[in-house]
């Protein structure tokens, strides 16, 4: 992180003159003011419950539990959370569609689930109370970005099942903000949007604002010229090299947002404006903690591994343990007393095992992002040859990169990859336009290695 404070404390210092301070701590909520020993005391409260809950009302938990040895009781400290078992995304598969609800149907309000396209969609339930918090969550979330009440948000995230659109725009209307329901695709027309309606945030993954930003410069506008000040960006990965492209070329700030449906949505962390040091887990709500994803020890802060949540006031569907299989690192709070998380920049179900050597995406955007004469759109095309795996980079040129200077920058990816991530591939430079542009979440790995 210590590359990273150097750039986001100057970026924080623009938004903030170009979005105001900090906000005043009478406009926090209590938990965001509260000491570390307070939220502890909170959270210790609340795990208490949580684990009763789950076990009175879940069969999965009360199997888990049993077949572990513990009961809720058994947990006296914090800490004693390492006693319980884990949940994956195969048990929440394995109980569709409704069988890790903790409460009867009628005071389930809202169901939303994966797009399943691995298998069976996970399914997530939310009662009233559930709905408050999540909105909750994410007002805290755009708050800490530097959204204010009044600000227009134009939210691009996918409506429908998907927890993006609809968790940011409860959230932008429980902050009194202007919610603009864009969601996904018709980007000519999310750019005529934005043109008139003169929003000051957007919430997006951001794979999708680079296809905004191709379409603006396609219109002949400048993006530089738009009325946006902040973007909130989430549901994908993506690298520091990344948000430095969209703050330059939209003149924005890039803010991270983090979150999964399978533990609320998103507005679980969020970075602040005051430090962009990071995202605050918003402890309150959910307890955090990261383990080595081989030996599932846990790892003590400041130590990379596999990001856990377990829920503290979920009451439809808690979650106990829940693995993300995203990996980030934890770190003391600072601008609010909640412990902060790295962004994230990988999963361990997106890692490649090429030839032995682990490679993830974000490894190869660093690397493309820090060139001149490309787009930031690239994949990564899996193949075998024979006994081995081969991966093949397909990047975009610029409009004005020379066939000489495509030939040269294929040529150093691949010395830079093989330098820097261990392993050899082929680089394919190909014309503008020709990887397929993101509506939501980008495709970045193409698996095309033979099944069985």
């Amino acid at each position: 992180m210590a590359s990273q404070d150097t750039t986001t404390q100057s970026a924080g210092t623009a938004l903030q003159q170009r979005l105001g301070q900090a906000p005043a701590p009478e406009s926090l909520d209590p938990a965001e003011r509260m000491s570390v020993d307070e939220l502890r005391a909170l959270q210790f409260e609340r795990l208490r419950w949580t684990l009763e809950h789950a076990y009175t009302n879940v069969p999965l938990y009360k199997r888990k539990f049993d077949e572990a040895g513990v009961r809720p009781e058994d947990l006296k400290t914090l800490e004693d959370i390492a006693l319980f078992p884990h949940t994956t995304k195969a048990d929440l598969r394995d109980n569709y569609p409704f069988g890790m609800f903790a409460v009867p149907q009628e005071q389930v309000s809202r169901i939303h689930a994966s797009s399943g396209t691995t298998g069976k969609p996970t399914v997530v339930g939310y009662t009233r109370e559930d709905i408050d918090t999540w909105a909750t969550v994410v007002a805290r979330s755009i708050r800490a970005a530097g959204g204010r009440p009044g600000h227009k948000v134009h939210v691009s995230y996918g409506y429908g099942l998907f927890t993006g659109g609809l968790g940011a725009h409860y959230g932008a209307e429980k902050l009194g903000c202007t919610v603009i329901p864009a969601s996904g695709g018709q980007t000519a027309k999310q750019v005529q949007l934005i043109q008139d309606f003169q929003p000051e945030i957007i919430m997006i993954t951001p794979s999708y604002m680079l296809t905004l930003l191709d379409e603006f410069e396609r219109q002949g506008i400048d993006p530089r010229t738009t009325s946006l000040k902040t973007g909130i960006f989430g549901a994908e990965p993506w690298t520091e090299k990344m948000r430095l492209e969209i703050e330059e070329r939209f003149d924005i700030n890039a803010m991270d947002i983090y979150g999964l449906s399978e533990v609320m949505g998103p507005g679980v962390a969020n970075e602040c404006v005051e430090t962009k040091d990071g995202l605050h887990v918003w402890e309150d709500h959910f307890y955090p903690e990261v383990l080595d994803p081989v030996t599932q020890d846990v790892l003590p802060d400041g130590e990379n591994g596999e990001l856990v949540f377990t829920s503290l006031t979920k009451q439809a569907m808690p979650v106990i343990r829940y693995r993300t299989r995203d990996l980030t690192t934890l770190r003391p709070g600072t601008a609010r007393p909640m412990r902060r998380m790295d962004k994230v920049t990988g999963r361990s179900d997106d890692m490649i095992i090429l030839r032995g050597v682990n490679v993830f995406p974000t490894q190869i955007e660093e690397i493309v992002l820090g060139l001149d004469g490309l787009a930031p759109h690239f994949q990564l095309v899996l193949t075998k040859e024979g006994r081995l795996d081969r991966m093949a980079v397909r990047v975009e040129a610029a409009p004005d990169c020379t066939a000489d200077r495509r030939v040269m920058l294929s040529k150093e990816i691949t010395a830079t990859v093989k330098d820097r991530v261990g392993v050899s591939v082929t680089v394919d430079v190909v014309d503008p336009e020709r990887i397929e542009r993101s509506v939501g979440k980008f495709r970045r790995i193409i698996d095309q290695r033979p099944r069985g």
